[in-house]
């Protein structure tokens, strides 16, 4: 019996082994797919691939700050040194002037000068015997002469007193006004050491935070390079997580690439089906499934014209 309104098909197909394989990529492909859509991406991003402070880092910042206005306590110790040094010469002052030496005056000058002078007396009056002694031995006694040579006596005595007295107070005065004058330099030299003093907190104070700086410096360095390495590893740990979860696609890839390139560098042949177009058979359903592969076929070998 004739069919009727039969139809011919014809499709430009890879040969069979080729398909074969095109279709296993097909597959592989939607694996490799649906295993990326599906990733837990928690594994291969977030915080646990950033390198977290070193041990070195975190002690420069502890010394950094408990270094953070170390240096007060030697800027008050400056200051105070500062201000006593400014009150010594403040009282370098009193030790100046006229006056000067009456506060080293010693309060015992006096009774010293008295019992001087009581002594030149009593020596003086033992004296005064052997004048009338002398005028007696020159038949001079009670004359003129013994008169004269007693007012000589007592004139020369009383200068000898003034002299001795004048010298005594002259000789307190210049000691006094010595200890003054030591005075007055000891308390400049106080006032020039507490000023040499406060320089040196200060100085004490620059180099300890210069000396800080240096530490909290290579403590950084060394805590910067540790955790750059740390960093690196981090890296590489997730390139490689990465790598792994994309390992299914990037086979699929590589392995489609390869049946393209069969396609595109083999001939095709040419099959052919008659079948009635009113009743789809089996062949029919099954070459319409096989479409896509035909079609990547022809997108890599067009059809040539006669």
């Amino acid at each position: 019996m004739a069919v009727e309104n039969e139809t011919i098909t014809q499709i430009n197909a890879p040969p069979e082994f080729i398909e074969a394989e095109a279709k296993l990529y097909l597959n592989e492909l939607q694996k490799g797919i649906a295993g990326i859509k599906g990733a837990d991406l928690s594994k291969v991003m977030g915080d646990q691939f950033i390198a977290g402070q070193d041990p070195l880092q975190k002690r420069a910042q502890e010394l950094a700050e408990a270094g953070i206005g170390g240096y007060q306590t030697f800027l008050d110790s400056a200051a105070d040194l500062q201000r006593k040094a400014g009150e010594s010469a403040a009282a370098a002052g009193q030790f100046m002037g006229p006056d000067a030496y009456k506060a080293f005056m010693s309060p015992y000058q006096q009774d010293v000068i008295n019992a001087t002078l009581q002594e030149f007396d009593i020596q003086s009056q033992r004296g005064v015997p052997g004048l009338a002694a002398n005028a007696i031995t020159a038949g001079a006694f009670g004359g003129g002469r013994e008169g004269v040579q007693k007012a000589i006596y007592g004139s020369e005595s009383d200068r000898n007193r003034a002299a001795l007295q004048s010298g005594l107070l002259q000789q307190g005065f210049t000691q006094a006004n010595q200890l003054a004058s030591q005075a007055f330099g000891q308390q400049q030299s106080i006032a020039a050491q507490q000023q040499q003093l406060a320089s040196g907190q200060l100085g004490l104070g620059s180099a300890q935070q210069g000396f800080l700086g240096q530490d909290v410096g290579a403590l950084q360095t060394f805590g910067d390079i540790n955790q750059m390495q740390k960093q690196r590893e981090l890296d590489a740990q997730r390139e490689l997580l990465v790598a792994q979860m994309n390992q299914p696609l990037t086979s699929a890839q590589a392995y489609g690439s390869g049946i393209m390139g069969l396609i595109s560098g083999y001939p095709g042949g040419n099959q052919q089906t008659i079948q009635p177009s009113s009743s789809p058979s089996a062949l029919q359903t099954g070459i319409s499934a096989g479409a896509t592969l035909a079609g990547l076929y022809r997108a890599f070998r067009p059809p040539t014209t006669a």
